[in-house]
């Protein structure tokens, strides 16, 4: 009796999978750049930003991957079939500009940090982490590389590490993480976008539910067309819910780290992830510095291919393809192409002029501005009893859904009127 309920009750490793990635993915070298310009420009006060978009972010991915799972097709795709023409292909370029310009933003920052730690040409770095990805994509198959990319994410746990080797005012951090404590002028709007952005990023929901189609394909499964599929849904819950609160963790302590050492010594100004671990060397000692920067490389080797897996599956979908990382390079040539285009592409914006700085904290900006009409197509979709069949969103994640929607589209809206100069 005990052994065939342990064989009917999979092992958490098996409960963990895409909703892990993605949240992992979404602390990328990007990422902590932006999480640690908020902490060294405003201390403690924008961590309030971070509980926000806890469960906003749980809501949109935990959207995502019921799309993908339900339906057996991508976020795209649903678009592409639910709503009117252009919508889709509309959601596709603002993407695709996004993911090439967070991609090199992302080789940029782990090329700076491995040199930190070894010397030489951050430059040859980049090309290298990213001929690595490229590699890792084409020639591994995707259930050898989902583990891979579930391992990845123990690299998230060097900000936790980092945090505490400094020292840290919990009354001043506890206070900003209740109560908002910045001013509404253009830099405080702008930042605040770029953390919803870097946080709630349409590259993540893109690979969420394409990760459940993998999934589905690997353990040969099908679409959940009925409505007796209770434990399928209790998985997504738990693999989102661990892979968005894992994901809030870090950029949390990343901001911590950054307001007790940076901002708290002067420090209000840094142009790239690099920097900031750099700075922390003088504040918080080599071994914080170390934990930084070892954290910047091990999240891009994660981020760097959903990054550009996102932008294939996105582009696969808009044009009614059925490919997949399982699949090999010959039978999948476009597919590959565009994750090879991709990369290349952002690999080629580290060799121009654009400051580090501009870039990365512009990438969260971006992801921030396109995300609302991502969200806004996803909630369409998923209260669509015709592509969710009994599974349409439930009422209170339909409600979490559309005040994510309507709180980035409000900050977005705030961020404009600031920018050209009404004031608030």
């Amino acid at each position: 009796m005990t052994e065939n309920k342990k064989a009917a009750t999979p092992g958490w490793r098996k409960l963990l999978g895409p909703g892990l990635v993605a949240g992992a993915a979404d602390d990328d070298p990007s990422g902590v750049a932006t999480y640690s310009q908020a902490g060294a420009a405003f201390g403690y006060g924008l961590l309030w930003a971070v509980m926000l978009t806890t469960p906003l972010m749980l809501a949109a991915q935990l959207v995502s991957a019921r799309i993908g799972r339900i339906t057996g097709a991508g976020v795209v795709a649903n678009a592409r079939a639910h709503l009117p023409r252009g919508v889709a292909h509309g959601l596709v370029v603002l993407m695709l500009v996004a993911n090439v310009a967070n991609i090199a933003a992302d080789l940029a920052a782990m090329g700076e940090a491995l040199k930190l730690i070894l010397q030489g040409s951050q430059r040859n770095y980049a090309l290298a982490f990213g001929a690595a990805g490229l590699l890792a994509q084409v020639l591994v198959p995707y259930r050898r590389y989902a583990g891979f990319l579930r391992w990845s994410t123990l690299a998230l746990f060097t900000y936790v590490a980092a945090a505490f080797a400094v020292e840290i005012d919990w009354r001043a951090a506890l206070r900003g993480a209740l109560l908002p404590n910045v001013g509404w002028g253009r830099e405080a709007m702008m930042m605040v976008v770029a953390v919803l952005g870097t946080t709630i990023s349409p590259y993540l929901f893109v690979w969420q539910a394409a990760q459940e189609i993998e999934e589905m394909r690997v353990g040969h499964k099908g679409p959940l067309r009925d409505a007796s599929a209770r434990r399928e849904l209790r998985r997504l819950r738990f693999d989102t819910g661990v892979g968005v609160i894992l994901s809030n963790l870090v950029a949390f302590f990343i901001m911590l780290t950054t307001a007790a050492t940076l901002n708290a010594h002067g420090v209000s100004g840094i142009d790239t992830a690099a920097q900031a671990a750099e700075a922390l060397r003088p504040l918080a000692g080599d071994f914080a510095f170390f934990l930084f920067a070892l954290g910047i490389i091990g999240t891009g080797l994660l981020a760097i291919p959903v990054l550009a897996g996102s932008a294939a599956y996105a582009v696969s979908d808009v044009i009614g393809g059925k490919f997949s990382l399982e699949a090999p390079f010959a039978r999948a040539p476009g597919f590959y192409g565009i994750v090879i285009i991709a990369t290349l592409l952002g690999a080629a914006l580290d060799f121009t002029s654009i400051p580090p700085m501009q870039m990365l904290l512009w990438t969260a900006v971006l992801n921030g501005i396109i995300a609302p009409p991502f969200l806004f197509a996803m909630m369409i979709v998923s209260g669509n009893a015709r592509a969710m069949g009994a599974h349409v969103s439930p009422k209170w994640l339909s409600a979490l859904g559309w005040i994510a929607t309507a709180a980035m589209t409000f900050a977005v809206l705030l961020l404009a009127i600031s920018t050209f100069g009404f004031g608030l």
